[in-house]
């Protein structure tokens, strides 16, 4: 009888873990984003490329600062020895809690030009008074709704098709506040749209063949991406990595990564990978890569020059091994 009740206690405590359980992954899947994406054309002219006026550069190559590492990246492609390029978030600062100093907003103010991202992801922006100002994502409506909090994704240049229209605002803007060079910016746009086109078909052909289509990373960084290549993005922050990743969140990622066998956690560059390890320390032969929201470089990869397309090159090799593809 005594082994009877043993074994029944056991049978019961299996059974509310496995609910436990259960009922973990299903509030996780619950909280995935659901991704809403328009391009709105229109106004993109209405908002922002009709608004610009040619600057008053006669004298001086047409002074630009872009805001962060990637946008940055862009305009010196579309760009190139025409403009005088800079960047306001210094290396190795990651730009979700980045606030700029008066001397900064001077330095940027004394430009002719300021180029962002938008989507909220440079909420300084009011701060600036520079008289021109392009918006790369302008007319991209991009947005994404989780039911635990109201987040917008400001990632859009991680998919290189949503990069390419950030190309040609930047490119159209620069265009109509410098017309003398318009050929110029049209002839280099023109080629970096094309390296875009590239590394979307490589992207492409390398995921095809993957045996998993989830992944997990350190903050919701990677919704268009998954979106554009049919992967399943979960990550160990809610929202952004300025937030708090609580017990009760740990729980329910080591969950979900053992429930869908992965083995591979991906943390970031710029930000501290702890809690991406406390998770693959959890799973069977767990173990933790970058995969980069290319936010911004190291000072290592600034000195030798890598630029965007490395990076993106760098995720598709980081993310083939833990989506485990046939390469």
């Amino acid at each position: 009888m005594k082994r009877e009740l043993t074994f029944l206690s056991h049978l019961i405590l299996s059974i509310l873990f496995y609910s436990l359980c259960q009922n973990l992954y299903a509030q996780s899947q619950i909280s995935n984003p659901t991704l809403q994406l328009n391009f709105d054309t229109a106004n993109a002219t209405k908002n922002s490329i009709n608004e610009l006026s040619p600057a008053n550069n006669s004298s001086h190559k047409l002074r630009v600062v872009s805001s962060f590492f990637p946008i940055d990246e862009f305009v010196k492609k579309i760009g190139g020895d025409i403009i005088q390029s800079s960047i306001l978030i210094p290396t190795g600062i990651e730009p979700h809690d980045f606030e700029p100093t008066i001397n900064q907003i001077q330095t940027v103010d004394s430009a002719d030009v300021l180029v962002y991202n938008g989507l909220g992801i440079e909420n300084w922006i009011t701060k600036i008074n520079t008289e021109h100002k392009i918006d790369a994502s302008d007319g991209l409506n991009a947005s994404y709704t989780d039911r635990r909090n109201m987040t917008l994704d400001p990632h859009v240049w991680l998919d290189p098709l949503l990069a390419k229209k950030e190309v040609e605002d930047i490119r159209d803007g620069l265009m109509t506040i410098d017309p003398n060079n318009k050929d110029r910016y049209l002839n280099n746009a023109k080629n970096f749209l094309n390296e875009l086109d590239n590394l979307h078909k490589t992207i492409k052909t390398y995921l095809e063949s993957c045996k998993k289509r989830d992944f997990i990373t350190l903050h919701n960084s990677f919704s268009y991406f998954a979106n554009q290549y049919g992967l399943n993005q979960h990550s160990i922050f809610n929202a952004g990595p300025e937030g708090e990743v609580t017990p009760t969140r740990l729980a329910e990622i080591i969950n979900i990564a053992k429930s869908l066998d992965l083995k591979v956690i991906y943390s970031e560059e710029l930000m501290d990978p702890r809690y991406a390890s406390v998770v693959a320390q959890e799973i069977p032969d767990g173990k933790v890569l970058v995969l980069s929201p290319i936010e911004g470089l190291t000072k290592y990869e600034h000195e030798v020059g890598i630029g965007y397309i490395d990076k993106m090159n760098e995720n598709i090799k980081n993310l083939t091994l833990g989506l485990e593809c046939n390469q």
